[in-house]
Formats: structure tokens, sequence, C-alpha cells
């Protein structure tokens, strides 16, 4: 039998008859294994686990300097595959509540649609990502630590993505080591040369940053300081010297 090689031969081995009869044996039973496998996805089918009436879930609170009320996200999470080598956890639904009235329209049509795209499957971390771009006309504000979001649903699409770094959905930029070193000596170094100024107090918030700090582009964190000619971000390490 004449079999058409149609890639580099990177190496090869005599395989002796019984080896060869254990590897067939070994690679027939696992393909067996796999075909037997009932791998469950996200599904719209996908309902509450039977005699469980409870969902593990995280409630996170949203208070911003716009309204005197908080807003409470819940978000519960559904196991898919629990037991196995697949389990995975997804958002299953969300529910937003708030004391203010005046969000009650928008809020049922928000949580309704987001829960029936958890539902959906596949992948919902678009999600996050459209709703942190949502800008309020009328202007955002600084939370504490001095990131700038740009609407009250920017903010929630910041709570879902926290929410989905955490269960493994969304990955979490992480500086490495002598990044986070370089940007801890530039924090220190700036904050000893530089007095402390009212720009934080005029935003009425607390900034972990120096009060000079300008707006980031990237992280919209109020962090970048001016060091060696050229302007860096405490918080993100973006820099425009690259």
């Amino acid at each position: 039998m004449t079999i058409k090689i149609t890639k580099n031969i990177a190496g090869y081995e005599v395989v002796k008859p019984e080896e060869d009869e254990a590897a067939r044996k070994a690679a027939r039973e696992e393909k067996e294994s796999r075909s037997k496998a009932k791998i469950i996805h996200m599904t719209e089918k996908v309902m509450r686990p039977e005699g469980m009436e409870a969902l593990e879930g995280s409630t996170y609170k949203i208070k911003t300097p716009l309204d005197d009320h908080a807003m409470y996200v819940t978000i519960n999470d559904i196991i898919l595959n629990p037991g196995t080598v697949h389990a995975q956890r997804r958002p299953f639904e969300i529910f937003i509540n708030s004391k203010n009235m005046d969000h009650f329209q928008w809020i049922v049509a928000l949580t309704r649609l987001m829960s029936a795209v958890f539902r959906k499957g596949g992948d919902v971390t678009f999600l996050a990502e459209e709703l942190q771009a949502v800008f309020d006309p009328k202007g955002g504000y600084f939370k504490p630590g001095g990131k700038f979001m740009p609407s009250i649903i920017a903010e929630i699409g910041d709570v879902i993505a926290h929410h989905m770094q955490k269960i493994g959905l969304m990955a979490k930029e992480e500086l490495s080591e002598q990044q986070q070193l370089i940007l801890d000596q530039k924090r220190a170094e700036a904050e000893a040369t530089e007095e402390k100024k009212t720009l934080a107090e005029s935003a009425g918030e607390d900034s972990e940053y120096p009060a000079s700090a300008t707006l980031c582009h990237k992280c919209r964190t109020r962090a970048v300081v001016v060091m060696d000619n050229c302007a860096t971000c405490l918080s993100c390490g973006y820099s425009k010297c690259g």
C-alpha cells in the first residue's frame, strides 16, 4: 500500500508488532471513551439542576456620585459537567436592584436581555466589552482610586468583566514582576517629588496616585505622570515612549 507523505519527516522509529497492536488497542479504547462522553454545553435548553432551587453567585455594589442610592448587581452561575474534567462555571442569570425607580424600565430590560444571552451559550464576554464602551452624554465620573467610568452602564459592564475574570471566562491582564517593579519605583519617585494638589479633591474622589496625575486613555485611570520626560501610567503601564 502506498502512503503519500505531505509533511517533512522529523523523525522515525521501528514499531514492533506487539507494540503496534497495543497502540492500536489504546487508540481504539480512547476513541470509544470519547464517543461515549456526553459533554453539556450552555444552550437555551439547559435548565436549573433538578432539586436545586439555589444557584451560586455573587453580588456587587455600585455607588456612583450621580445617584443617592446604590445599585446591587447579582450574577448567578451554573456549573456544567460537574465532577468531570469538562466542568465549567458559566453565568446563568443577572439581577440589578436599586431604590431609584427612575432606572426601573431600562434595568428590567437590560437584565432580561443579558440573562437571555447568558443562557444562549457561546462566547458571552462581548457583553462586558460592549457595555464598557457606553458613554453618558452628560459626562462620566471617577470611582474611588481614580478610575474613570464613562457611564453607569459602563460600570455594570466593568462588574460583569470582573465576575467573568473571577470564574475563568475572561483572562485578566496582569503586569509582569519587572513591569510592576518599575511602576512602583516611578510611583514612589512621583510621590516624593510632587506636592499634593486639589485635583483629586475637585473630583470628589480619594486617589491612590499623585494628585497631579492625568487620565490614561487606555485604562481610564487618573494615573499618568511624567517621568524622565515620558508620560507613563502608574496603573496599567502604558507609555507614549513605548
